[in-house]
């Protein structure tokens, strides 16, 4: 097979396949070219789509090379046109052949498409369609935005002073975040956050993966709003130990390490054996964690238990007799991961139009005699999901509601299993996801448990916040029709709305959609456990089983999957588990 028939079969029966189109590409094995070329040809050729579309059909290809499929004219005529490498095949081969025989016609409509949107080079015509991708507008300015890259300056190891002057020698500071969301590719400008300490944002486009503070694990990527739980949770000496209860892939984990390891040095050294015990199920997913915290040098600090259940733990345990404080980030619905709905889409030509006096050609049930690739193609569009982690269960549109039922379930549960830990006074509850049932819904419900009542937890008031999160404006929201008021009266309702934390996406704050809230337990509370507990939540979560709330996952991209792959790079892209995950950013 060559480049371009692979390249149609993976994109054959898209919209039915199920899976993203990484998954598609890099767990198929026995083909001839590169998954990452693959990977780049789709990718490139769907930015260019809308483009090519109207260049192949104004041309007529279709109608005079019937052995030419949609699929397989746009990727040719992505190659021909824009590639700088041209079309990826020998001389005498039939497709190149085909494609080269209207070379002069194909040029002339992309000189016009080019001219008409009023670019003068190929070279800025390029630059408008990269820097156009994911942009959104910044509400009141008019102006255009891309997601910034968020870079944590891992304390563990080095200070953002030293940073700037070592990695990032020449770059200008700002003081406005907007002029980094909107700034070109190619600008050597930075912003020290406000919210979160040792937070730095950069353009989109800066690529920092080869460099050496980012592989020696000196800086680490991280969005601004993940940075939020483990700064929210406003870890001090007397909290002792804590606990990360969805660890891997361990972002949140080093960053709470990192927070600890601050206030020993502010101590001088005293506690010194204070941990952040990290619960990870998968054990696949744990030696990921646990190459994490290595090149985060926070294995001093880091105790990793791999393999193990957080809701399974015994809170009455010796091992976790010194834990204060909890971070619990469980499996979501990712519904506030930048991308996830920004999937790309692959625009194919009509074969009917630029044909002789709009006539459709025939042949509309051909195949091509080896590979049996369709000519005709039942779409004028493929949406093409990038996110590999994304679940097959997402596209299944009637079952959304009943796996967001089963999720906020298992949150719920996960939570009401925290507040049993019996010296913790401090726990923070976030997720990637912008439904309120996964959010709000779950710290409504665990508040009014039976758990929460019986040992005095509390919601986290929004005057008596770390500074950062205090002065953070996007708050919570409530959702009629979603929840009763459960006895609250609406004072205490928009006192607890009032208290959690949201980021919204594609907004001038340059974060993720999350959602973040803080709980905490009165000193003078009972320290035994009710026995009413068994009531607590279990009793409308008795139904639910693992498997039913793996329906969603989300998994943060390892620093393998957090290079983007371009039409004249090469790498290897990591596999993807069959059954879905869980994300953190």
């Amino acid at each position: 097979m060559s480049l371009y028939y692979e390249a149609a079969a993976v994109l054959a029966n898209a919209d039915n396949t199920g899976g993203s189109l990484k998954s598609r590409i890099y767990k198929q094995s026995g083909r001839k070219s590169s998954p990452a070329q693959l990977f780049a040809l789709v990718t490139e050729s769907a930015k260019w789509s809308v483009v090519l579309k109207d260049v192949v059909e104004k041309s007529g290809l279709l109608a005079e090379e019937k052995k030419l499929s949609p699929i397989l004219a746009l990727l040719l005529s992505h190659d021909l046109l824009i590639s700088k490498n041209g079309v990826a095949a020998p001389a005498n081969h039939v497709l190149k052949l085909a494609i080269n025989r209207h070379k002069a016609r194909l040029s002339a409509e992309f000189t016009k498409a080019r001219i008409a949107r009023g670019h003068p080079t190929l070279e800025s015509f390029k630059n408008a369609v990269t820097d156009g991708e994911n942009k959104t507008s910044l509400a009141g300015s008019g102006k255009r935005i891309q997601h910034p890259r968020w870079v944590r300056v891992n304390t563990l190891k080095t200070t953002v002073a030293e940073q700037l002057a070592t990695t990032f020698p020449g770059y200008e500071r700002t003081n406005d975040l907007s002029d980094v969301l909107c700034a070109p590719a190619s600008s050597k400008i930075y912003y020290l956050d406000g919210n979160i300490p040792n937070l730095l944002a950069f353009p989109s486009k800066v690529d920092l993966s080869k460099s050496a503070a980012y592989k020696s694990g000196h800086l680490i990527f991280q969005d601004k709003a993940s940075c939020f739980p483990a700064y929210f949770l406003d870890i001090k000496p007397e909290d002792g130990d804590v606990i990360d209860g969805c660890a891997a892939p361990g972002n949140k984990t080093t960053h709470a390490a990192a927070i600890v390891s601050e206030q020993l040095s502010k101590n001088g050294g005293s506690g010194d054996g204070r941990k952040v015990i990290a619960f990870e199920k998968d054990k696949a997913r744990a030696r990921i964690l646990s190459k994490m915290v290595k090149l985060a040098s926070a294995d001093d600090i880091v105790s990793i238990r791999s393999g193990h259940d957080f809701l399974a733990t015994k809170p009455d345990a010796d091992d976790f007799q010194h834990v204060g404080a909890i971070m619990l980030d469980p499996s979501c619905s990712g519904s506030g991961i930048v991308g996830r709905d920004d999937s790309l889409q692959m625009h194919l030509p009509d074969p009917s139009l630029g044909t002789q006096q709009g006539a459709k050609p025939k042949g509309k049930k051909r195949k091509r005699d080896q590979e049996g690739i369709s000519v005709a193609q039942s779409s004028s569009t493929i949406k093409l999901e990038l996110d590999e982690t994304v679940p097959e269960e997402t596209t299944v549109q009637d079952k959304f509601a009943e796996r967001l039922s089963a999720l906020s379930s298992f949150q719920l549960r996960m939570l009401c299993h925290a507040m049993r830990f019996p010296k913790v006074c401090k726990i923070t509850y976030s997720t990637c996801s912008v439904y309120f049932e996964e959010n709000e819904g779950v710290v409504f419900q665990a508040l009014l448990s039976s758990v929460a009542k019986d040992r005095g937890w509390r919601i986290l008031k929004r005057q008596d916040q770390v500074e950062g999160m205090k002065k953070w404006n996007i708050r919570g929201l409530w959702e009629d029709g979603k929840l009763q008021k459960l006895g609250m009266t609406d004072q205490e309702r928009h006192h607890v709305l009032e208290a959690c934390i949201r980021c919204n996406k594609g907004t001038g704050d340059g974060t993720m959609g999350f959602f973040v809230a803080a709980l905490i337990r009165d000193e003078d509370a009972p320290s035994e456990m009710a026995a009413s507990y068994e009531k607590c939540a279990i009793e409308v979560l008795a139904h639910v089983e693992d498997n039913e709330w793996n329906g969603f996952g989300h998994e943060e991209p390892s620093k393998e999957e957090e290079t983007v792959v371009t039409a004249s790079e090469s790498g290897t892209g990591k596999k993807n588990k069959k059954r879905p995950r869980r994300q953190k950013i």
